[in-house]
This record gives C-alpha cells, sequence and structure tokens, in this order.
C-alpha cells in the first residue's frame, strides 16, 4: 500500500514538474539574442525574400505581396502564412527588429510562443546577421495592407501550442552552416543556399511521422510528405542518374523543365514560379554545384 501512495506521489510530482517546464517562458526554447538593428539593404532584402520564399508563402494567388498566404495544407490541419506587411495591426509593423530576428532565426513570436515548424526557421537559423537586417529593411518598406491573418485549421491535439515545446525538445534540428576549407567557394555557397535559405531540406528530406527530421542531413526526398505527395531524392546519385548536370540543372530550376522534357509539377512548381526562377545565374550554379557535389568529381 505504501509503495503504491509512493507510485502515485511521484507520478503526481512528474507531472507536475512537466507541466511547469511546458509553461516557462523559454524551455526549451533559445534565450533571445542580443543582436543589435544595423542598416539593412531592402534591395538585397528583397532578393532574399524571392530565394527564402517568403514571398511565395506569404502571399495568396492575387493578393497583395506579403499579406497573407494560402493554406499549407498537411496530415496535421492547414497552416495559413500571415500577413507580414508593415501594417500595425493585421501585420508586423508594431515589431521590433529583435522581434522580427528572433521569429525568423529562433521560430518565437514576440509573445515568446514557438511558431509551428510548417515556418521553416529550422533553416533560417543560419541566416547571417546582414541576411535578417536586409531582410528587415526591405518589409518594412513594403506597402502595409490591412488583412487580417487567417486562423489556423489545426485539430487537437496539435492545436495546444505549449506542445510544440515538447515537439522541438525532440525533433528540432536547426541548420548550423559551417564552410569546409576542403571545397571551393561555388560548393560552399550552394551548400549554404540549399540548407539555409533556400530551405530544400524542408521537402526533400524524409521526416518522421510527427514532422521530425532525420539525424543525417541528407536530400533523399520524402516519400510521405506531409500534404500527402511524394519528393524526389535530391541527392548526387540521384541526380546525375535522372540526367542531370550543371547547366541542365541550373535550366529546371529556372524553367521547371527536366533533362528529359518533362515539368515540374505540384509544390515545386510553385517553388521556380516564385522563387528560384529570379534567382541570378551565379547562384544557381552554385547550388547546383553543391547538389551535383561536383567538387568530389
Amino acid at each position: 500500500m505504501r509503495m503504491n501512495r509512493f507510485a502515485i506521489g511521484l507520478t503526481a510530482v512528474l507531472t507536475l514538474a512537466a507541466t511547469g517546464f511546458l509553461v516557462m517562458e523559454n524551455w526549451p526554447l533559445p534565450a533571445p539574442s542580443n543582436l543589435a538593428e544595423i542598416a539593412g539593404d531592402p534591395k538585397r532584402g528583397a532578393y532574399l525574400a524571392r530565394l527564402s520564399g517568403c514571398i511565395t508563402c506569404h502571399t495568396a494567388p492575387g493578393a497583395a505581396p506579403l499579406s497573407g498566404g494560402a493554406a499549407l495544407v498537411s496530415r496535421f490541419g492547414s497552416f495559413n502564412a500571415p500577413n507580414i506587411t508593415p501594417d500595425p495591426e493585421a501585420g508586423i509593423g508594431g515589431w521590433t527588429f529583435a522581434q522580427f530576428e528572433r521569429a525568423v532565426r529562433q521560430g518565437i513570436s514576440p509573445e515568446g510562443d514557438p511558431y509551428y515548424p510548417a515556418f521553416p526557421y529550422e533553416f533560417y537559423a543560419s541566416l547571417t546577421d546582414r541576411d535578417v537586417a536586409d531582410l528587415w529593411s526591405a518589409i518594412r518598406q513594403t506597402p502595409a495592407v490591412p488583412q487580417e491573418a487567417t486562423d489556423h485549421q489545426v485539430g487537437f491535439p496539435f492545436n495546444i501550442r505549449s506542445g510544440i515545446r515538447l515537439w522541438r525538445t525532440f525533433f528540432e534540428r536547426p541548420v548550423e552552416y559551417r564552410p569546409d576549407a576542403s571545397r571551393s567557394d561555388s560548393w560552399n555557397r550552394g551548400r549554404y543556399l540549399v540548407w539555409g535559405p533556400a530551405h530544400c531540406a524542408a521537402c526533400h528530406a524524409p521526416r518522421n511521422i510527427i514532422g521530425g527530421l532525420p539525424q543525417s542531413q541528407e536530400l533523399t526526398g520524402d516519400p510521405a510528405m506531409q500534404d500527402g505527395g511524394s519528393s524526389p531524392s535530391i541527392t548526387p546519385q540521384a541526380l546525375t542518374a535522372r540526367g542531370y548536370t550543371l547547366p541542365s540543372l541550373v535550366q529546371s530550376l529556372r524553367t521547371g523543365v527536366t533533362p528529359d522534357g518533362d515539368v515540374f509539377g505540384g509544390s515545386m512548381a510553385e517553388v521556380v514560379h516564385g522563387s528560384t526562377k529570379f534567382l541570378l545565374t551565379d547562384h544557381l550554379e552554385d547550388m547546383a554545384t553543391y547538389l551535383l557535389d561536383l567538387d568530389a568529381r
């Protein structure tokens, strides 16, 4: 009887402790950084907004730029990208630079709440201070739109926002960029673009049943994407087997046409239409150099 009471008491204590951890402001979230606001380049920031998919995700068809995106449908529910124009009420016009930086690189709202990982902050974690300042500068010069955000349509238990803290404890994989001195500048730039702002692994890495990325950073494709589709492997071996060379991969990212004359479909067609077709040829060549691992050849 005493052992049963002890077990019940211990369970209650552990439950209360776990609940306390979940409501702590920062657990397991990182503390705010001390980055001071620096002058950004809005032109470079506008380019980064294309490269990073900000325009694609935060702009619904026919709507004003960055005024809110169409629903991202997944097995967990529908996630709606919010209005990020400078409107002080409907958008992020009331934010500070520090709040913007924390949202982008750490996935935490100004109120201290974690964002759903449908927002690819795991990859934006590798953005440089200059990148964030340039994005901030570009967004602040975007026309403000008083379009209220559409609420996420997410069912139980995924609608419990505090549960994201537990998810982040076990499954968050923030990308850290470290140049490889044994590789060329082009290969290193390509790796930064692919794993950082372009966040290719968001679709081309196999996620587990609750949306976690694998430990290994391998772009082996995802046969069961959260939206019900599938994505192919984009490892060097897989791309080469499908007939890709540096010029043809650049051309495909620019036009959406594959080496065999087919065209990209689904979300990849949206990526080309809203992002990669706008990129500089040099940057597309850098990405192709990394994806095809041409330095190794």
